[in-house]
């Protein structure tokens, strides 16, 4: 049985082979095996054959390089080049007998592999593992069918277990793996693809639900502005207001082009405190409205390069959503930092918090917790502004306890 041991020792390490090319080719994200690693894997699983073999005399080398050739052939169309390398490997080994045999059996594997690779991808995955298997097996045959012919007195009992037993088992296990990594790559995708039609399908839906709202405000006044008895001072009144519903469209459509690729026309050297402080005067009716007491405690120092405008719009809709949270009152704190390679600004309100699952989706598309006053474009904004200006964010909270948000810049 030492052949067989022998056989089971140079499968394991087909097998811990097989495992590092599939973690070193799994950034490619396209297959279970990219072409550069299949041919790195193969063309190393054969010396790894030829290394371990068990030398039968000087003629017989014994291994499993049937294996590496019969996958790397049928699964990835790479059977020739195999053949070839397993030809020139086994004849730096001597060109002798054993290596006739060899040339003979793998010059017939180099036409056999190219030839039906085509076929065996139109093959169901369960078929293509038995045919795989049965390759093997004929292989198998063959190969002592050559010794029985060549030297009948080296044919035993347990060489023939091994060639019989070893070589389908490790074929079926090796082409079980491709299979299942390539049905569940399969899934990956069409789940990717369904996360994404499902963020157009809720974009959709949030973008035709705020403009809709706004031109029917203004469709209604368009009517009543086409009353022939309409004074002038209604008549000022019904074009406000349609001015100001468009506005509010315009401004959603403007949301949703900053998050869907957000553009710095203008980047500048920005004071982050004294531009918290001009966001933190534009929302002052706001916050004399909900009844809240801010805080502030801004670094002298903070200098980060972005887009004003930008920088205005992110930080607008972050205070604004922190200042909503508590509409019985209560206590906004923002704070600035900053080290000679960032600048770190902290908003923190005592509000009606976040549990961990609504964190977890905060800049998903339509995803809000407003409910129903709420269409998540605000934060879609903010987390898109701060992503283009190579900045992250850190939120923390508990249910009526309050949020935290950390946003991080690089310094300037």
């Amino acid at each position: 049985m030492d052949i067989t041991k022998h056989f089971l020792f140079n499968l394991a390490l087909l097998f811990i082979l097989l495992f590092v090319c599939l973690v070193w080719s799994e950034r490619s994200r396209t297959k279970p095996i990219s072409k550069p690693s299949a041919i790195f894997y193969f063309v190393s699983s054969l010396w790894v054959c030829f290394a371990f073999s068990y030398e039968l005399s000087d003629e017989l080398r014994l291994d499993l390089r049937n294996i590496p050739v019969v996958i790397g052939g049928l699964y990835m169309g790479i059977g020739p080049m195999l053949a070839i390398v397993t030809v020139l490997i086994r004849a730096m080994f001597g060109v002798d007998l054993g290596f006739l045999t060899n040339l003979l059996l793998y010059g017939f594997l180099f036409i056999f592999l190219w030839r039906i690779h085509p076929w065996f991808w139109k093959q169901t995955p369960k078929n293509r593992i038995l045919y795989a298997v049965i390759l093997t097996t004929l292989i198998s045959i063959a190969t002592l069918i050559c010794m029985s012919i060549v030297r009948p007195s080296y044919l035993r009992w347990d060489i023939g277990v091994a060639y019989m037993v070893i070589p389908p088992l490790g074929v079926g296990l090796i082409s079980y793996s491709i299979e299942f990594l390539m049905k569940n790559l399969l899934i990956r995708q069409h789940l990717v693809k369904a996360k994404k039609l499902e963020a157009v399908e809720q974009m959709g839906a949030a973008i035709s639900h705020e403009i809709r709202n706004p031109l029917t405000a203004a469709l209604g006044f368009v009517q009543l502005l086409q009353e022939s008895d309409l004074d002038e001072k209604k008549r000022d009144l019904y074009l406000s207001l349609v001015k100001g519903e468009l506005e509010s469209a315009e401004r959603v459509i403007q949301d949703y082009l900053t998050f869907s690729k957000p553009s710095f026309h203008t980047l500048e050297e920005l004071n982050v405190s004294e531009e918290l402080a001009h966001v933190l005067t534009i929302l002052q009716p706001l916050t004399n409205q909900n009844s809240v007491l801010v805080e502030t405690n801004f670094s002298l120092n903070g200098l980060i390069k972005a887009d004003r405008q930008k920088f205005h719009q992110c930080f607008l809709n972050l205070i604004k959503n922190a200042i909503e949270s508590m509409p019985d009152g209560g206590v906004l704190y923002i704070e600035t930092q900053s080290t000679s390679s960032q600048v770190t600004i902290q908003i923190k309100d005592s509000g009606v918090g976040m549990t961990r699952a609504q964190i977890e989706r905060l800049g998903e598309p339509y995803y809000s917790t407003k409910e129903v006053k709420g269409t998540g474009l605000g934060m879609m904004v903010v987390y898109s502004i701060v992503r283009a200006m190579k900045g992250t964010i850190r939120v923390d909270s508990e249910p009526e306890k309050g949020t935290v948000f950390q946003i991080s810049f690089p310094a300037y």
